[in-house]
């Protein structure tokens, strides 16, 4: 399985893969997609946690989307009287996190809360593709003290479904049929499209109060290249199996994205903030 701005979508080896290649590359890919997320959506989440006043002797539980990017830095401001705690169904690639934050296995939607009384309560990108998203909202707000603070940020695909808003020539036309073709794959996999939207009414229904919400909406950015490129070479078994796309047309889009002439859009996200009462 690999993903598309956090979403699970099938992968498979073209045929020609040597035996082996493929894993290194698919660890590669992942790499370079968490990197581009993480320069993509960084600046935004952390202006959302400064807005939610995290600070010294905060208690915080930070839910993993493969990287540690946001952990560290609510590490440095929560401080050391202060506890961050990051958690993943895989928390192999989080052997070089900050010495400050604690790392542990956990199976959001599945597994009860890892604690109890946190200050704050963050997911990116994580809730869309969980298997029982009610529940895992539901355990993400127990999780919370009496005025405790949730962000949540997650995608939403239907918002702006196209990487190449502007149409412009055969290059946009073949990327945005690509990106199509993986909506489709990620709606077969019981990918709500338009799930980023929903969340500020799922929390006011919850009974979290002072809920906000924004959406941004990266574009021409070259971190923007980076995820396109790096979506598509772990989808393209899957893009090709299913008749979206041909090897060679693949090919193609990768050669026209490394040209960074296009001016390609990433997955909104909508992030959204609210207190406990």
């Amino acid at each position: 399985m690999t993903t598309l701005d956090g979403h699970p979508i099938d992968d498979r080896p073209g045929p020609a893969t040597p035996p082996g290649a493929h894993d290194s590359r698919r660890r590669e890919d992942a790499h370079a997609r968490h990197e581009a997320v993480a320069a993509l959506f960084d600046p935004v989440t952390r202006r959302h946690l400064d807005e939610l006043g995290v600070g010294p002797g905060w208690r915080c539980w930070e839910i993993g989307a493969g990287g540690a990017s946001v952990a560290s830095w609510l590490a440095k401001k929560a401080g050391p009287t202060g506890k961050v705690l990051l958690t993943d169904s895989d928390v192999s690639w989080a052997e070089a996190t900050d010495r400050q934050v604690e790392t542990r296995t956990h199976r959001l939607g599945r597994d009860e809360p890892p604690g109890e009384g946190f200050d704050l309560v963050h997911a990116r990108l994580a809730l869309v593709h969980t298997p029982d998203r009610d529940r895992a909202l539901r355990s993400m707000i127990r999780a919370l003290r009496p005025g405790g603070r949730l962000l949540v940020e997650d995608a939403d695909l239907a918002l702006q479904p196209l990487v190449c808003p502007e149409e412009s020539g055969p290059e946009q036309r073949l990327a945005n049929r690509l990106r199509l073709g993986l909506r489709d794959l990620l709606a077969e996999h019981g990918v709500d499209l338009a799930y980023g939207r929903s969340l500020p009414r799922l929390l006011r229904e919850a009974g979290l109060a002072r809920v906000e919400a924004d959406v941004y909406f990266p574009l021409a950015a070259e971190a923007c290249g980076a995820l396109e490129a790096a979506t598509v070479r772990q989808a393209r078994g899957a893009l090709v199996a299913a008749g979206a796309a041909t090897e060679e047309e693949i090919d193609r889009h990768l050669a026209n994205v490394a040209t960074g002439a296009m001016d390609l859009a990433a997955t909104p996200l909508v992030s959204v903030r609210a207190r406990r009462p």
